[in-house]
């Protein structure tokens, strides 16, 4: 599945607007057909990654939760994660790695005509409404027991619409003390899907255990579509070049893809605690001097943590919310 260009417009006011209108819709309307058993939902995504990249050998982050800023680690708000994940692991992973060009994808093509984004900037606030449903094809869930990845994970969630409805601070700024991520969204992707941390309901590393469809995203039992990892679908640009905005994290900042300046593959060595690093970047139209987090193909994979001070989440489970300030609870 070849990634899409995602374009974000500026011009005073900065405006996206994401609707499809290519068969299929939500869980009332969706258009499903077969699609042939993936290889790895990796296998385009990695075709221009940086060599020294070992996708094949990826360290497992099973265990790499804190409860403090912590570079290559998950700071989580929750102590404890009684929730069910996959039912067996597969082959790909093997004592302390895991093979991502191994790991297959969840079969299907189901597509998503009323997937709906609006990002827009009205004065000091990002304005984000959608339906949490994505801008491209996804596979076929509840995952059915006709699909190989059935004996590793029998996810029964139906893909839903969600209620969101922010407004982020256009101009995020460092908090005094980084704060942790809940087990719910933590931002959002510019294919309208939400954004998770890189754990699972059983608090292991979701990348590596959970198996997901050919754009890395599944449903959780709320129906909200979301990614642990980078989104496979996304145009992440040219090889030699710095990453394109792929989304927003909760506390205002950008979420970048793979690669930094001139190309450079980012990983835990070359950011922060958080996931994250400062320096001029394409935002809202012009290059500006930002923190901004980073994808990677290294767990934690999106974020470690909230820089700035993120928006309150309504409903636990939920990719809503409203208007709010300060960290979650601690």
């Amino acid at each position: 599945m070849s990634p899409r260009p995602i374009a974000v417009l500026a011009s005073g006011a900065v405006a996206l607007l994401i609707l499809t209108g290519c068969g299929g819709s939500d869980s009332e309307n969706q258009d499903s057909a077969s699609a042939p058993t993936s290889e790895s939902p990796s296998a385009e995504a990695t075709e221009n990654m940086n060599s020294d990249t070992n996708v094949k050998a990826l360290p497992l982050g099973d265990g790499k939760v804190s409860k403090k800023p912590k570079r290559g680690y998950v700071m989580s708000c929750n102590d404890t994660f009684n929730g069910e994940g996959s039912q067996t692991d597969g082959p790909w992973i093997s004592d302390d790695t895991w093979n991502m060009d191994k790991k297959p994808a969840v079969k299907g093509d189901v597509k998503w005509p009323n997937a709906k984004l609006t990002i827009k900037t009205k004065g000091e606030k990002r304005v984000i409404s959608g339906n949490g449903l994505p801008d491209q094809p996804t596979g076929k869930f509840p995952v059915q027991e006709s699909d190989p990845s059935y004996q590793y994970d029998r996810n029964p969630n139906s893909i839903e619409k969600q209620s969101v409805d922010w407004k982020l601070t256009a101009q995020p700024t460092e908090a005094k003390d980084p704060t942790c991520l809940p087990m719910n969204t933590i931002g959002i992707s510019l294919d309208g899907a939400a954004i998770f941390n890189a754990l699972d309901a059983m608090g292991r590393d979701a990348g590596a255990h959970e198996v997901l469809d050919e754009c890395w995203g599944h449903p959780e039992k709320n129906g909200s579509y979301h990614h642990h990892t980078n989104p496979s679908c996304l145009d992440d640009g040219s090889g030699d070049e710095h990453s394109p905005l792929l989304g927003y994290v909760l506390d205002g900042y950008g979420i970048y893809g793979l690669r930094g300046d001139d190309g450079e593959q980012m990983s835990n060595d070359t950011l922060d605690k958080c996931h994250g690093h400062k320096h001029e970047v394409d935002w809202d139209g012009s290059q500006q001097d930002i923190y901004h987090y980073h994808m990677t193909y290294e767990y934690p994979y999106t974020v470690g943590c909230f820089t700035g001070d993120p928006l309150q989440i309504a409903d636990p489970g939920q990719a809503g919310g409203g208007e709010g300030d300060g960290p979650p609870p601690q």
